[in-house]
């Protein structure tokens, strides 16, 4: 009885992995409770409750990745605030619209709200390719964070 909940950690940290790429499954929360999980399993004395509430704080900073990253590239880049707004609610709304919507969302907020600020398309080219490019930065900060959190929970068991 012992494995068990160590290997239901693991489990649950697996799924959360595939959640930092996958729209619909929380990725860094899901990781952060399946090292909880390991870390309880052990009364907290391989992994410690200081290192499950850093992991914690890592996965708070994963997750506001999702909607800061298209926002700030879009404002980088000089866009308007409608722009901004935009690529938030694009992001907002693509998370219910699968991968796709995950993957556009952002790019046709900020190209809608640059366009309705001041209608002029190549500014709305730009917001949007820059809400682009941003969420894709953010995706590949979140898969970072998410391999942080596993190996700093690894080097806590093993150590």
């Amino acid at each position: 009885m012992d494995i068990v909940w160590p290997v239901v950690g693991w489990v649950v940290i697996v799924i959360g992995l595939a959640g930092v790429i996958l729209p619909m499954l929380p990725g860094a929360p899901l990781i952060f409770i399946g090292i909880t999980i390991i870390a309880w399993s052990g009364d907290f004395r391989r992994v410690s409750e200081f290192t499950v509430a850093f992991v914690g704080l890592l996965a708070v900073l994963s997750w506001s990745i999702d909607y800061l990253a298209a926002s700030l590239g879009v404002k980088r880049v000089g866009a308007s605030s409608l722009a901004v707004l935009g690529a938030v609610v694009g992001t907002v709304l693509g998370l219910f619209a699968g991968l796709v919507g995950v993957l556009l969302g952002p790019i046709v907020g900020a190209t809608i709200g640059e366009w309705l600020a001041r209608r002029d398309g190549g500014l709305a080219t730009r917001a949007g390719f820059a809400a682009g490019v941003s969420f894709l930065l953010g995706i590949v900060a979140r898969v970072g964070i998410a391999f942080m959190m596993i190996g700093i929970c690894a080097v806590a068991w093993l150590v």
